[in-house]
C-alpha cells in the first residue's frame, strides 16, 4: 500500500473521529525495514492538516447558508425610567413579591451624573415605596449633603439618583438570593443604562458584587474604582453598617470614599 493510499485511509478515519489505529504485527515484522518505512511514509501532521481544512471548509459553508441571528438588546435603545417602571408593573417574577408591600423602584434626578446603588428595601422603604428613607437612608442623606458642603460642592440628595439591586424587601431584611438578584438585575441594568451617569457608588458588598461582578468582600473592594459598562464604580460601605457603634473607622473610610467619588463627578 503506497503512501497516498495510507493517507486517504487515515483521513477517512480522522473524519470518523478515530484518532488511534493499531496494527497487529509479529516481532519480526515490527523490526523489518518495510514496516518502519510505511510508518514513516504517512506522518500524522499532513492528515490532521487536511482534515482541519475540510472541517473549516464545511463550517464556512454552513455559516454562509444559515441566516445570522441577532440577539435582542438588554436595554431598548430608547429606554427611559418611565418605560422600565411600566415593564416592572405589579411584579411577581420572584418570591420577594410574596411579602412585600410596595415596589421600591428608585428616586432622584433622572439625568443625575451620580447614582447610588444599595442592596434592597427595608421596612420603611417597603412602606413608603422610596429607597433609603429609614435610619440608613437618613445617614446616606447626611453623608451626601454634609460631605458635599464641606468639599464646596453644591449638591443635595435630590440631585443624585438612588436605587437598589432588588426592588422588593427581602423577608426579615435578609440578603437577596442569587436568583432574586438575577431577576431584578435586568431592571437595574436598564436603570443604569437609561441614566448613563458619570459614576456609580455601590453601597455594601451585595451591591458591589452585583454591579462589578467581583466576589471579594466590601472591606477589600471599598475605596477602589471598578467598572460597569465603562462607567467608573466606587465601592464603599452600606450606611446600615455604619450605624453600628463599633464601626468608627468604617465611617471615616466611607467619608473618604464619598469624597473621592464626589470630586471625580463634580470637579
Amino acid at each position: 500500500m503506497d503512501a497516498d493510499t495510507i493517507r486517504q485511509y487515515l483521513e477517512f478515519y480522522q473524519d470518523l473521529h478515530i484518532e488511534t489505529l493499531y496494527r497487529r504485527t509479529s516481532v519480526a515484522d515490527a523490526a523489518s525495514p518495510a514496516v518502519k518505512a510505511s510508518v514513516v511514509a504517512a506522518p500524522p501532521a499532513p492528515v490532521i492538516a487536511a482534515s482541519e481544512s475540510k472541517i473549516a471548509a464545511a463550517e464556512s459553508k454552513i455559516a454562509a447558508a444559515e441566516p445570522k441571528m441577532e440577539l435582542p438588546p438588554l436595554a431598548p435603545p430608547d429606554d427611559s425610567l418611565i418605560k422600565i417602571m411600566q415593564d416592572i408593573g405589579d411584579c411577581h417574577r420572584c418570591r420577594l413579591s410574596e411579602a412585600r408591600d410596595k415596589i421600591v423602584f428608585g428616586v432622584g434626578d433622572e439625568k443625575a451624573p451620580l447614582v447610588f446603588v444599595g442592596e434592597g428595601p427595608g421596612a420603611d422603604e417597603d412602606a413608603q415605596g422610596i429607597p433609603f428613607v429609614g435610619r440608613a437612608g437618613q445617614l446616606l442623606t447626611q453623608m451626601i449633603e454634609g460631605t458635599s458642603k464641606k468639599e464646596g460642592i453644591p449638591l443635595l440628595r435630590k440631585d443624585v439618583y438612588i436605587c437598589n439591586v432588588v426592588k422588593c424587601r427581602p423577608p426579615g431584611n435578609r440578603t437577596p438570593e442569587a436568583d432574586e438578584m438575577e431577576t431584578c438585575g435586568q431592571f437595574l441594568y436598564r436603570q443604569l443604562s437609561a441614566i448613563r451617569p458619570k459614576a456609580i457608588c455601590a453601597l455594601g458588598g451585595t451591591a458591589a458584587r452585583a454591579v462589578t461582578g467581583h466576589k471579594e468582600g466590601v472591606t477589600k473592594m471599598r475605596g477602589k474604582w471598578f467598572k460597569w459598562n465603562d462607567i467608573p464604580v466606587m465601592v464603599t460601605y452600606h450606611p446600615s453598617y455604619l450605624l453600628r457603634p463599633y464601626n468608627e473607622n468604617a465611617k471615616r473610610e466611607a467619608w473618604e470614599d464619598l469624597k473621592k467619588v464626589l470630586h471625580f463627578v463634580y470637579d
